[in-house]
């Protein structure tokens, strides 16, 4: 049995938390880890410690769950501390945000202003990473501090140089879109192999194998004889549309995950001049954002009614969990 114990901030978000549970329930030599959960959200603390205490019962996973609105408290002797809190919530990116259409700023035309890692939202991730950085020295100085929760690219920057005895990563899954590409190109997921560099939402694709041989022929020849017609049906700003080719061919290696999406760091603004163009390069960032910019759509509302789902799912002995979310990996790199 393992004696390892895990710390997540802002465990609330039902869908990374029960993805988490689940791989370390499929990773036999974590059992018997101790798993604290702590959010300054009760409902939503309570509704995911239930669910995932579920999950492993019927998994017949021994793991110890604990929760908690203390963060000090999560934090006592962890070994792994996993950060994935938004403090402002969406509606921190969408008063921002107002405030910049209002002035006629446009998603791709100022990276800092309409865009996800927003400067008036890193002040206070900046603010809780660093925290939590400072409660780390005092509790768990030998934990290894897991970042997942914007702006990674920032604040690795910045805790990696003012932290120097703090053990700190950054992750981001923006990787997982090479799978996305395969699958559009027909092949086996088992089957490639590859290296992606770069910085979070600006990562290239620059080795692509299919069973040992170059995909990118494969690559080209799709988007010679079928992206046209794959452009007809798939959705505005899509990682595989036509911004994401153009890149691709001015730069001789292909974006993946958000780095050509409303989300990532490749924005020049040649896409996104007026309505017009964006039209013609099959481009909508504000439908891309419409999880945030509309109230009512947004991921704070669905979350909201997530919660009353969970807890009724959780209580309710007739219904198994893994029936509903089979015990397969996430893909995600955390675990």
């Amino acid at each position: 049995m393992c004696d390892v114990k895990i710390s997540i901030i802002g465990a609330g978000s039902a869908t990374f938390s029960l993805a988490l549970v689940k791989d370390l329930c499929l990773t036999p030599n974590l059992e018997g880890s101790t798993i604290s959960f702590m959010d300054i959200n009760k409902d939503r603390l309570d509704a995911v410690h239930a669910l995932c205490k579920k999950y492993a019962e019927e998994m017949k996973i021994k793991l110890r769950l604990e929760k908690t609105m203390n963060r000090r408290e999560s934090l006592k002797d962890a070994d792994f501390v996993i950060n994935t809190a938004l403090v402002v919530g969406y509606s921190g990116y969408r008063a921002g945000w107002s405030i910049g259409f209002k002035h006629g700023y446009r998603f791709g035309g100022s990276y800092h202003i309409m865009h996800d890692e927003g400067f008036w939202i890193n002040f206070h991730q900046f603010r809780l990473y660093e925290l939590i950085a400072n409660d780390i020295l005092d509790l768990c100085p030998d934990a290894w501090y897991i970042g997942l929760a914007n702006p990674i690219l920032a604040v690795t920057t910045y805790i990696g140089r003012k932290y120097k005895k703090i053990k700190f990563v950054g992750l981001c899954h923006g990787f997982r879109g090479v799978y996305g590409l395969a699958r559009v190109l027909g092949l086996e997921r088992e089957h490639i192999t590859f290296q992606i560099p770069g910085v979070n939402h600006f990562i290239w694709l620059t080795h692509f194998y299919y069973k040992g041989e170059d995909a990118y022929p494969l690559l080209d020849e799709w988007i010679e004889k079928e992206a046209p017609k794959y452009w007809e049906k798939c959705r505005p700003s899509s990682g595989l549309g036509p911004k994401a080719v153009d890149l691709y061919k001015r730069f001789g290696v292909f974006p993946i995950g958000d780095t050509c999406t409303p989300g990532g760091g490749s924005w020049p603004w040649w896409y996104h001049t007026d309505d017009e163009t964006e039209k013609r390069w099959k481009e909508n960032p504000k439908r891309w954002w419409r999880f945030v910019l509309e109230p009512e759509r947004s991921r704070d509302a669905r979350a909201r009614d997530k919660v009353a789902e969970l807890i009724k799912m959780a209580l309710d002995s007739s219904t198994k969990v893994t029936s509903i979310f089979p015990p397969r990996k996430s893909g995600e790199s955390v675990i």
